[in-house]
């Protein structure tokens, strides 16, 4: 079995091979836009339940069956759980996967805790006893722009830190933003000037707080984390730039935000 898999890589060459990396990117970015609002997609962790004679008579089909709703999550670096839920009609056993983006480990295991109970009639007869997860944990709100918003280069860093989009919205009209010279990728700096700027686009995230000091601890000068304020009057935390980061900077306050 094992041969015949490695044999059929026979009729691809490197081209084959970069152009399925790239379309597996453009996949893994749409999905990631997709899902960039959602707490967690849930899909059965199986489609059929074969016997064991089945897989032994054509394990790589069956195989590739097992996997239909939950293949991509590896592909895509995302993370997943899953847990059992009651028996079907028939009563063979079943499931469902709990599956967020990477870094959403904790959210996850979590959230499967509070629905496991819920599967009253699942076979836990040998479950392992195991401590209740922290759960109502506090959290801190941050309003990113530039490389940071959903499909940009550093996106991930909010992912990594079990952040989650809650809106997109704008400033109040105190800010002007900044292409800064030199940055890799390329970064904006916004800065506040009240009564001489301009609103803002920015997405709002929220980050447990646990998490919050690393992700700042990751941000390079002469970009950090200040308070900002919203459309709407709130101020959250969000990215501030230090005046000498201005220095060779592009003014782009006419472009009103979006993706670097």
């Amino acid at each position: 079995m094992v041969r015949g898999i490695l044999q059929s890589a026979a009729s691809f060459d490197a081209v084959d091979t970069f152009n399925a990396r790239y379309r597996l990117a453009e996949l893994t970015r749409t999905a990631q836009q997709l899902l960039a609002g959602v707490d967690v997609l849930v899909v059965p962790t199986a489609p059929c339940m074969p016997t064991i004679d089945a897989v032994l008579a054509n394990p790589v089909e069956f195989n590739s069956q097992l996997g239909y709703y939950t293949n991509f999550v590896n592909l895509m670096n995302m993370c997943a759980i899953a847990i059992p839920a009651d028996r079907r009609a028939d009563g063979l056993p079943a499931g469902i996967t709990l599956i967020g983006p990477a870094g959403a480990d904790q959210r996850l295991a979590e959230i499967a805790a509070a629905w496991q109970p819920l599967f009253g009639k699942a076979d836990q007869s040998e479950a392992v006893a195991m401590a209740p997860l922290p759960r109502n944990s506090p959290v801190v709100q941050v309003a990113v722009v530039g490389a940071h918003l959903v499909g940009q280069p550093l996106n991930w860093q909010l992912l990594e830190g079990s952040a989650r989009l809650l809106r997109t919205t704008t400033t109040s009209a105190d800010y002007r933003l900044y292409a800064l010279a030199g940055t890799s990728p390329p970064k904006p700096g916004l800065v506040r000037v009240p009564d001489q700027g301009e609103r803002i686009e920015v997405e709002v995230w929220e980050m447990p707080l646990n998490l919050f000091g690393a992700f700042v601890a990751a941000i390079p000068a002469p970009l950090g984390i200040g308070s900002l304020q919203l459309a709407d009057g709130q101020w959250v935390k969000g990215f501030i730039c230090e005046p000498v980061g201005l220095e060779g900077a592009l003014d782009i306050t006419d472009f009103k935000g979006g993706a670097p």
